[in-house]
């Protein structure tokens, strides 16, 4: 296990404009299963690859960690599946072979271009990879994007038997909520560390916006009183 550490992280594409952080702290352990959840365009894809060190920004992220991501990007898809899966790290065969096998894929899919694999089975070829491979600390950005809802639940039973940690970017709910033990939310550019998975999550914004809503309602009516009280006061002066 070892840490990830971010510390007043600012980051905006134009930095005179809204910024997508800004002086954001947080702390994360590599061994935490960790949803990563946000409104879209908040920053969940960018905050990947604010980690991996593809951006530029202010603050500090440390870490000693190799990174993993998903989706790999395939430059040539009409190489044999299994000539694109070596490219991205010398991994021994019989590993890739049982993921496959965990993934409910048929392993003769390596010997087929990779162009020809359906977009379900490119997806879980990608994720075997992301698996096989002894060392590093997956970054998985939407997995599900291809495929039905038996494959959804295949891969959701998948991660969540896997004993290492990862950060899993998904629109699909019930993925998360199946897999995950800690959510980190983005709101309002800070990061938001919850413990549990996305109902636990859900439940404990849905009273904190409550409580928010009463205060800001209470805070309301005390102002328009103090107001509704200044201008009897000005009246009664200039009476």
């Amino acid at each position: 296990m070892s840490t990830i550490r971010i510390k007043n992280l600012t980051y905006g594409f134009d930095l005179q404009s809204t910024l997508l952080f800004e002086n954001a702290n947080l702390t994360i352990q590599t061994s935490w299963k960790l949803g990563l959840v946000g409104r879209n365009g908040r920053g969940k894809t960018t905050l990947l690859n604010l980690i991996q060190g593809k951006l530029p920004y202010t603050g500090n992220i440390e870490h000693q960690t190799n990174f993993l991501y998903f989706p790999q990007e395939v430059k040539d898809e009409t190489l044999l599946t299994y000539q694109i899966l070596e490219g991205f790290d010398e991994t021994e065969y019989w590993k890739l072979e049982r993921e496959l096998n965990l993934l409910a894929v048929n392993p003769e899919v390596l010997w087929l271009p990779f162009e020809q694999l359906s977009g379900g089975e490119q997806t879980k070829v990608l994720l075997a990879i992301l698996f096989a491979q002894d060392e590093g600390f997956p970054l998985i950005d939407e997995p599900t994007n291809h495929l039905d809802l038996a494959a959804r639940k295949l891969v959701a039973h998948y991660l969540k038997s896997k004993k290492q940690g990862f950060i899993l970017v998904s629109h699909d709910r019930q993925l998360v909520d199946d897999v995950v033990d800690h959510i980190l939310s983005i709101e309002r550019n800070q990061l938001v560390l919850h413990q549990g998975n996305y109902s636990v999550y859900e439940a404990e914004k849905k009273q904190r916006d409550a409580t928010e809503l009463a205060d800001n309602r209470k805070l309301k009516r005390e102002i328009n009183r103090l107001t509704k009280t200044a201008d009897e006061k000005a009246q009664w002066s200039g009476s």
